[in-house]
Parts: C-alpha cells; sequence; structure tokens
C-alpha cells in the first residue's frame, strides 16, 4: 500500500481506468511516493523492500510474457515454411478427400468413392446441384464390400453437360435386408500444385483448390494407387 498518493495533487502519475499496472505505472508511482512523502515520517525500509520486489516481479513477468510470444511466433513460422516444403513434395500423388462437395470448373470428370463395411443388395449414387436438385442418378452402382471408385463426367440424366458450378452427391445402399446402411463416402484426385495463401497452404487436386484437412489419405501412384 502506498500512503499520501491519493492526496499529492499535481505530479501523480494516472492509472484510472486500468485494470492492471504495468511496470512503468509502477514505477511512476513508487518515484512519487518517494517525492511527496513526509520527511518527518519517511517510508519504512521494510515498505519499500517490499515494493522493490513488487516491481522486480512485475518485470519479470513482463519480460516472460514478451519471450513467450517470440517463441511462439518463431514456432509458428518454423513450423508453417516446414509444412509448405512438405506439402510440395505430395504433387503428382492422388489423394482420398473427406468431402462429397464438387465443384465443376471446366474439367472432364470427377472421381468419387464410397466403403461398404458388407456387401449390399443395391448402391445408387445421386448427384445435386446447388440448389438441392436431383440433376444425375448413377443406377447399379458396385454392391461389394470395401472400397469402390467411379467417375462421373458432368453430365445429366439426359446426357447434357451440366454447367459450371457447385455440386454435391450422395450414396444410398441397402443391405441384405432392405435397410439402409451407413458408408463412408468421399472424393479422389491427383495433386498437381500448391497454393500458398495469406489463409494457408491449399492444395490444387484437379485444379480445384482443397484445403490439406480434407485430405484423408494420400496414395502414391507407383505403389498401387489408381488413377
Amino acid at each position: 500500500m502506498i500512503d499520501g498518493i491519493s492526496n499529492i495533487g499535481l505530479g501523480t502519475p494516472a492509472v484510472s481506468g486500468k485494470s492492471t499496472m504495468g511496470k512503468d505505472e509502477f514505477m511512476k508511482l513508487m518515484l512519487a511516493q518517494l517525492k511527496y512523502q513526509d520527511p518527518l515520517s519517511p517510508m519504512e525500509g521494510a515498505d519499500f523492500a517490499a515494493q522493490l520486489a513488487q516491481f522486480s516481479s512485475l518485470e519479470q513477468l513482463s519480460n516472460l510474457n514478451e519471450y513467450t510470444k517470440q517463441a511462439i511466433d518463431a514456432n509458428f513460422l518454423l513450423t508453417q515454411s516446414i509444412n509448405n516444403t512438405l506439402t510440395a513434395n505430395l504433387i503428382g500423388n492422388d489423394v482420398k478427400l473427406a468431402t462429397t462437395a464438387i465443384k465443376f470448373d471446366g474439367q472432364n470428370s470427377v472421381r468419387i468413392g464410397y466403403k461398404l463395411p458388407t456387401d449390399a443388395s443395391s448402391v445408387k449414387i445421386k448427384i445435386f446441384n446447388e440448389d438441392g436438385v436431383l440433376i444425375k442418378t448413377i443406377e447399379n452402382a458396385s454392391t461389394a464390400a470395401g472400397e469402390t471408385k467411379l467417375s462421373w463426367d458432368f453430365t445429366d440424366n439426359n446426357g447434357n453437360k451440366v454447367p459450371t458450378g457447385n455440386y454435391r452427391y450422395e450414396v444410398e445402399a441397402l443391405n441384405t435386408q432392405g435397410t439402409a446402411m451407413t458408408i463412408e463416402s468421399y472424393l479422389y484426385g491427383t495433386i498437381n500444385g500448391v497454393r500458398f495463401k495469406d489463409t494457408g497452404t491449399v492444395l490444387i487436386v484437379d485444379n480445384i483448390e482443397y484445403m490439406l484437412s480434407d485430405i484423408l489419405e494420400v496414395i502414391n501412384p507407383q505403389q498401387g494407387g489408381e488413377r
């Protein structure tokens, strides 16, 4: 507690409006106490030492906070640099993407995948435009347990090329008892580029941007992957 400061008038450091006191304010307040203390009743040595200890602790905490921030920033930049370097090495590999959203921007086709836990009695692929309208149905898809890959050439049920835009697909599978099955659905593509943006690194998969978080699996075509 700093005695006698509240009534010293001019020269008192202004600390109102702040919930915490920085080391500069602390030093000004302590110097003001020394300047305006009553000569007939000087500050006790123990009190002065205690305040010096408080100031030293405050300064150490402030410096520690600054060093921690610098370390976090340095680690972030290092991690980002490593990620960028490693991501560039993925070019040419195939990937499995955890999404059923399809963006058509003029490419010839898109590869669709799904995985059945057991054999199904029937499997049907339904493709919708961004307004939710069903524009394509792929009948008689594979009912075998395991992974299945097929492609869509961006034509509708009438064989007409669909306009560029956003689409999504659903896989409807029934088991041998006629009950809907829970299955995994994803897209396949080939990484043909990497783009470094302010928001993070994105992969160019079949000329469409995807986030790194969209990747389920990276497949090397020379080690058994399919194109």
